[in-house]
């Protein structure tokens, strides 16, 4: 069985569209669930007047989109769960494909598709950077994400091992759940173009937030904590990937006359793990609170 669920906030008509895409597989999902993420331009009214019982919407106060993809996890019963952004697209053979390919490779839990690409209605190609990796997928996504999650389909029972999206974090709460499931799975690729991601309009997460290594720098920290504890390689690449990040940050806040802010940045890349460790529970909101 497939759930698919599909977070989304204030983007009525962007996110009946992505329904529709789903709708529209040549395999169809088991269950579709929208997570409205306390819209204000009727969302969920649009959405159980047009699509009926042919999906599931439940609606929530606005808590963002980690807490959203998680609500709607807890809300299927799929072995197989799919995320798909509101803004997203799916081809229509894109499950048929990954249920394929995980069955040609039954020792994968997790796959996910390349993609199409477009900024403000206009195709663009994804630079040499942005190419996703096949099977071990850590070490190449320090840096970056490199996994979209539109274009996953995993295994519900190693999401739910893995602890889900960090809801502390209001941006790279991707980033931050790959960059776990690396650490213990490989994820498979299926080479073929199956979600087209529309880019460019206003309300998107990369917009809203400046310096979105911020919340990397975060994830990083964590990873650092990680029981059991990362293999050496594992930790002497995470912790050059967070002071490369932090002196990035730092010289940033410094243009900007925020010295305190620079600093914070530069002792977190000397601290590590230590600074987290003093945070405890929540140490992502606790992080993100000096440095905002």
């Amino acid at each position: 069985m497939v759930g698919v669920v599909i977070p989304t906030r204030d983007r009525r008509e962007m996110v009946a569209e992505a329904v529709v895409s789903v709708l529209r597989q040549t395999r169809k999902p088991d269950e579709i669930v929208v997570v409205d993420d306390g819209s204000a331009d009727g969302t969920a009214e649009h959405l159980r007047r047009e699509f009926g019982d042919a999906i599931r919407v439940v609606s929530t106060p606005p808590r963002g989109v980690a807490a959203a993809r998680n609500l709607g996890v807890r809300s299927v019963r799929s072995r197989w769960v799919a995320f798909l952004d509101s803004d997203d697209l799916w081809l229509p053979r894109k499950l048929e494909r990954q249920l394929e390919y995980l069955d040609r490779h039954p020792e994968l839990r997790a796959c996910q598709t390349e993609e199409i690409w477009y900024r403000n209605g206009v195709r663009v190609e994804p630079r040499k950077y942005h190419a996703k990796p096949d099977g071990d997928i850590f070490f190449p996504s320090l840096h970056r994400c490199l996994v979209s999650p539109s274009a996953v389909l995993l295994d519900r029972a190693l999401f739910e091992r893995l602890g889900g999206f960090d809801e502390s974090l209001p941006a790279c709460e991707d980033y931050d759940l790959w960059l776990r499931l690396g650490c213990e799975e490989r994820l498979g690729l299926v080479r073929e173009p199956l979600v087209v991601k529309r880019g460019g309009h206003p309300d998107q997460l990369s917009r809203r937030f400046w310096g979105m290594d911020r919340f990397r720098v975060v994830a990083l920290l964590k990873l650092l904590l990680r029981e059991p504890p990362l293999p050496p390689a594992h930790r002497r690449a995470v912790r050059e990937v967070l002071e490369r990040k932090c002196g990035i940050l730092a010289a940033g806040a410094e243009k900007r006359g925020r010295v305190e802010e620079a600093e914070r940045y530069r002792a977190l890349a000397r601290l590590g793990a230590a600074r987290v460790s003093e945070a405890g529970e929540g140490a992502g909101e606790a992080l993100l609170s000096g440095t905002g």
